[in-house]
């Protein structure tokens, strides 16, 4: 198993629904945040690479056949290097629509996260490494998380191979991801998950599978 196409999008952007499909056209499991909550033992090696020590990525990815979301678009230069044949897939959306996405969702989280102890949490430490070092860690900035937003997809579209680059926003559905695959496109609606309601009524119920004191 490869990994056949590499999200460097932020979370927010349609990440979960990215998963799905590709999981519907490729098979195989795409890796995506919700894969480190059921394999806790991703989180250290996530934080590592936050720090500075990469792992193996072919190795380490060898279960997967896509990636997207955190933690692996943190490392989107890196992975896409490991796996040169695979597509660079940058989903985007509105700054602001972003900003209100994520301060209704995932910031929640996050927040409770970044405000742990170092050492209390093995998960927060990790989250904690990887906004540190790969974005920014003042979410309650608006401003600043919208700017730094905006920076992430300049910095996306300037650094990736244009050969392999696809922006990708959720309007645009199968098209443009198919034909980056060179597969056919399905006879059914692109998956439409992880809303801002689902994800609420998910917190709400204790969270993702597997997170534990984590959400």
């Amino acid at each position: 198993m490869t990994v056949r196409i590499v999200g460097a999008g932020l979370g927010r952007t349609g990440t979960h629904s990215l998963k799905v499909a590709f999981e519907q056209l490729l098979g195989g499991t795409s890796h995506h945040m919700v894969e480190v909550f059921a394999h806790p033992d991703e989180t250290p090696v996530w934080q590592a690479a936050a720090e500075g020590r990469m792992p193996d990525w072919q190795e380490f990815l060898s279960g997967y056949t896509a990636t997207c979301d955190w933690p692996a678009a943190a490392f989107w230069p890196e992975i896409a290097a490991a796996f040169p044949d695979a597509p660079i897939l940058l989903s985007v959306r509105d700054p602001e629509a972003w900003w209100t996405s994520a301060s209704n969702t995932i910031f929640f989280p996050l927040r409770d996260s970044l405000a742990k102890e170092p050492g209390e949490d093995p998960w927060a430490d990790m989250i904690r490494a990887l906004f540190g070092a790969r974005f920014c860690s003042d979410i309650d900035d608006a401003d600043a998380m919208k700017r730094e937003f905006i920076a992430w997809n300049e910095r996306a579209r300037a650094e990736a191979d244009p050969d392999r680059l696809v922006v990708w926003r959720a309007s645009d559905g199968w098209g443009p991801i198919c034909a980056a695959l060179g597969v056919p496109v399905p006879d059914e609606p692109f998956p439409v998950t992880n809303t801002t309601a689902e994800f609420q009524a998910m917190m709400a119920a204790g969270g993702p599978p597997g997170s534990g004191d984590h959400t």
